[in-house]
Parts: C-alpha cells; sequence; structure tokens
C-alpha cells in the first residue's frame, strides 16, 4: 500500500460536455495542473480513447512512470468492468471497454485501469482534501442541472445500509408528490421564478438579481426549505455529521443555506460548502485509487 501511495496516477472526470486530466499524486492527493477540453467533433469512441490518451500524455509529460489511470464517469456505467450502459449521453461509448482500450494505448496491464462514479468522485475528492474532511459520516450532494449524491463513512462510500437509499442515489427519490430532483435543480430555481414573475432566466441571472428582486431572494429561500427538507426528513436516517454541496447552484449558496438550515434546527449536520468546486472528482479519483475507496461497503 505504501507504494501507491507514493505513485502518481492519471484522474479523468468525464463530464457532459468536457473532459479535465490531471495527475494526482499521493499520500496527500495533489493535482498537477488540469488540462481539459470539450468532446470530440467526430462522435466515435476511437476519438474519444484519442482525446483521452492526448490529455493523458500533456497532464504527465515528464513523468517516468505512472501507476495507471482512474476515471470519473456517469451512471449508467459499468464500473467493476469498465463498460458504458449509456446511452442517452454519449451513446457512442455504449457498451465499449474503456479499460481495455486506456491500457492498449498507454501500454499498461487492464487492472491498472479503474473507474469510479462521478458523484463518488466529488465525494471522496471533498473527504480526502476538502470540506469533508474530519467528518465520520457524511453526505455530498451536487446541485445542479440534476441532482447527484453519494455516502461515505469513514472515508468509504456506502451504497447500502440505514438511511441510505436504493444505490446511493438521491435523485429520484419519491418527495413532494414527484422525485427529489424536481424540487433540487436548476429547473426547480428556472421554474419556480418563471411561476413567479413570467421571466424564462437561467439560475446565474435569478442569483445576480436576489439582492434587489424579491422573486429571486423568494426562489432560492424556497430551495433551501426543500434541501433542508430532504436532509432533515428523508435522510436523517443516516445520521449524516456533514453535507457537502457541490455543483453550479452551490455557488449561491448564501441564497439558500439559511432556509435549508431553519429546517435543520435541532439537528447536528453540518452544511458545508465545496473546498475543491471542478477540482473534487479529480481529487476523488485520486483518494479512490490510493485508499481503494471505491468499495461498496455496509453503513
Amino acid at each position: 500500500m505504501s507504494e501507491i501511495k507514493n505513485a502518481a496516477v492519471l484522474v479523468f472526470d468525464v463530464g457532459g460536455s468536457h473532459v479535465s486530466c490531471a495527475v494526482c499524486s499521493g499520500p496527500e492527493f495533489q493535482l498537477g495542473p488540469v488540462f481539459k477540453e470539450h468532446h470530440p467533433e467526430e462522435q466515435t469512441s476511437e476519438a474519444f480513447v484519442d482525446l483521452l490518451q492526448r490529455l493523458g500524455e500533456l497532464a504527465s509529460a515528464g513523468l517516468r512512470q505512472l501507476a495507471g489511470a482512474t476515471l470519473a464517469m456517469p451512471s449508467p456505467f459499468d464500473f467493476a468492468a469498465g463498460v458504458s450502459l449509456m446511452r442517452h449521453k454519449l451513446p457512442y461509448l455504449y457498451g465499449v471497454d474503456l479499460r481495455l482500450a486506456l491500457a492498449q494505448r498507454f501500454g499498461w496491464q487492464p487492472a491498472e485501469v479503474s473507474f469510479v462514479n462521478d458523484a463518488d468522485a466529488y465525494l471522496l475528492g471533498e473527504i480526502g482534501a476538502g470540506a469533508g474532511r474530519g467528518f465520520a459520516r457524511v453526505i455530498g450532494m451536487t446541485l445542479g442541472t440534476g441532482t447527484g449524491g453519494g455516502f461515505a463513512v469513514n472515508g468509504k462510500l456506502v451504497t447500502e445500509g440505514p438511511g441510505v437509499p436504493r444505490g446511493g442515489e438521491i435523485w429520484d427519490i419519491p418527495y413532494e408528490g414527484g422525485i427529489v430532483e424536481d424540487c433540487l435543480s436548476t429547473r426547480a430555481i428556472e421554474g419556480g421564478y418563471q411561476k413567479r414573475t413570467g421571466k424564462a432566466c437561467d439560475v446565474a441571472t435569478i442569483a445576480s438579481a436576489a439582492a434587489e428582486d424579491p422573486a429571486a431572494q423568494e426562489t432560492f429561500t424556497e430551495f433551501g426549505f426543500h434541501l433542508g427538507r430532504v436532509l432533515g426528513a428523508i435522510l436523517a436516517d443516516f445520521h449524516p455529521d456533514a453535507a457537502v454541496l457541490g455543483g453550479g447552484i452551490a455557488h449561491a449558496s448564501r441564497l439558500f443555506l439559511p432556509a435549508a438550515q431553519a429546517e435543520l434546527k435541532g439537528s447536528n449536520v453540518q452544511l458545508r460548502v465545496s473546498e475543491l468546486w471542478d477540482r473534487a472528482p479529480l481529487v476523488g479519483c485520486g483518494v479512490a485509487r490510493f485508499n481503494s475507496s471505491s468499495a461498496v461497503l455496509p453503513a
């Protein structure tokens, strides 16, 4: 274990529109320069692997030896096999063995390439070197186009146990006649503001107007109310010490945290805002690799 903890690995964060890559070194999970590119215009698996190779070579320039790579991937994905199950996004990767393809490009053994869910990678990054440090039981929530989530106990990911929803997923938990994502997402904020004003605005515009716009303030207060309700009522049985909030909406946390904290009055859970932001999944890949924290454990 000490050998890999002192090694360097390539880490990738595969998003919906771009891929980021860096080298992560143990044991402090330090990132080198981050390189980022949009997905290739040629929508083929070969072009995608070309992109991974190009970014990996840029990030690792000058390094003599790497201990493989870990990639943060969105679901659905077979993380054990390294095979994409996505049809609605990045469909050209469906059924492709990315582990073998990347190993062949870099001259590695397939076992040197591993994968972790992107929301889990975000949480592991914040636990390893960000806002989740020092907490035993942590919920991670990424608030953006969707509602990502993850659960960890003593630095290990969990996907089952008391208070942990099926598969550790938060977005589709039944809530208020719909699901959580209906109330905790960009469309919830944009829809709430449009309902109040008749205006169609994006989240950033609504947030920037909140200082002088009561409708914007009310919209974010409502968002905070639902966030507090979800953490306090639905996820309380997990007994979290902290909830770490990331994603684009978390940049406007000053507008909704007071309402969320009001709903959590009497609870011991601390609401923390991401410290690493878009670097969190990259750091989390390093944490998963060095600590073998991607294993599913009981809560």
